[in-house]
């Protein structure tokens, strides 16, 4: 078994590919030192669990109940705390649609407009099964075959969390047809969030005028979004950019298979993971954490050398308002110290405090190429700062230990 440094022993599950730890309590950029011994197994209450129902398939945690038919389409969303149901009446979520994709320009670069004037939506259900069954983590494993193409998607709920997780792998074999993932959601909104770099940007769920018919497809990075007053859910992803959300339907752009200037682009074997993240209140509770747990996860390493007992106190540096995000840590380009890069992410301003977890001899206010514009003031290894909606900041923060002479 794994243990903290305090000794307590840590619930795992053995998957494949790997062991699953749970840690709990860990603060963002902080180490801890884990060892291996022999001890009881913890309890873990909430386990998820991977039941059959008839003809479906019930992943159910604390938190959720995720209901998957034998045609392998999610049909059913229920968020147990808070008594809501996620999807609207007979809807089907993560179902995967191709739609013929001939732009009159920019064939690996443009979606027009008319794309949508032929879809096809993806059955060919080979298996539904479940995989994987554990203290951590349960999983539904579907199998489809489209045309000349193989979908092999892992649904995947773990403990005391509302993320569900759809590791998808495709072999694709189809040429000009682009491929989306949809999610038909019981959330009324006239505007979507969308995450992009530094910030994040709003747009119309509606196509009342001629410039939102336009933005029928948007941009974005790690998650959009879809809120109501108190509750909504995000869609997130590790690798694709492109959504569009319409009424009350979340759509991500999976593959779009363009025959120029790469007569091959997207051919053959592809590798992605999305999720959809129900949730109380808007995207700020939770979703942007997420999103970040999601395409930077907590790496688990074994290593040799040191004590089972050194665990480094408190993290390499934090931000006390959760509206800041701090996006970048590097060591200086001259050696003088680390280089710290911040953002505002909630359109808010105000004073943050960021903290340091080692004692600082100097804190600088620099530019994007690390020249120092001003010294900040300290006290010990804290400095405060002000910040505008959606400001980004970039701070030298120099130890006494790696301060040059």
């Amino acid at each position: 078994v794994l243990m903290d440094a305090r000794g307590s022993v840590l619930a795992a599950q053995a998957v494949s590919g790997g062991t699953l730890v749970e840690i709990p309590d860990l603060e963002p950029y902080s180490v801890v030192a884990l060892r291996e011994g022999a001890g009881a197994r913890p309890a873990t209450p909430g386990a998820p669990t991977a039941t059959q129902a008839g003809g479906a398939i019930v992943l159910e945690n604390a938190l959720l109940r995720v209901e998957i038919s034998a045609s392998g389409d999610i049909t059913r969303i229920y968020d147990k705390k808070v008594g809501r149901e996620v999807l609207p009446p007979e809807a089907q979520a993560n179902a995967l649609l191709a739609f013929e994709d001939r732009p009159m320009n920019y064939d690996a670069w443009d979606i027009d407009i008319f794309y949508e004037d032929r879809m096809e939506k993806l059955e060919g259900v080979e298996g539904v099964t479940i995989s994987e069954q554990g203290p951590l983590r349960a999983s539904v494993e579907i199998t489809r075959r489209y045309r000349r193409s193989r979908i092999r998607q892992t649904i995947s709920l773990t403990r005391d969390s509302r993320r569900i997780d759809f590791d998808t792998w495709i072999d694709w074999r189809e040429q000009h047809t682009l491929l989306k993932a949809a999610f038909p959601v019981n959330v009324l909104s006239p505007t979507a969030t969308f995450d992009v770099q530094w910030g994040n940007v709003e747009r119309p769920t509606h196509r009342n005028t001629s410039w939102e018919w336009a933005r029928f497809e948007t941009c974005a990075h790690k998650w959009a979004d879809l809120s109501e007053g108190d509750y909504g859910v995000a869609l997130l992803n590790d690798c694709k950019y492109g959504y569009d959300v319409r009424d009350n339907v979340l759509r991500l752009s999976l593959l779009k298979s363009a025959t120029s200037p790469d007569p091959n682009a997207d051919q053959g074997e592809q590798m992605m993971v999305y999720s959809l993240l129900p949730h109380p209140g808007n995207w700020r509770e939770g979703v942007v954490p997420a999103a970040y747990d999601l395409n930077n996860p907590l790496l688990l390493r074994r290593v040799r050398g040191g004590t089972s007992t050194a665990e480094m106190a408190g993290s390499l540096v934090s931000v006390s308002a959760p509206n800041v995000i701090v996006e970048t840590v590097k060591r200086a380009e001259d050696g003088n110290g680390l280089i710290v890069r911040l953002y505002e992410n909630q359109r808010q301003r105000g004073s943050v405090t960021l903290t340091a977890g080692f004692a600082l001899a100097a804190a600088y206010h620099c530019n994007l190429l690390e020249a120092d514009e001003r010294a900040l003031e300290i006290e010990g290894n804290q400095v405060t700062i002000e910040i505008t909606p959606y400001q980004i900041v970039t701070l030298r923060l120099v130890s006494v230990e790696m301060r040059k002479p």
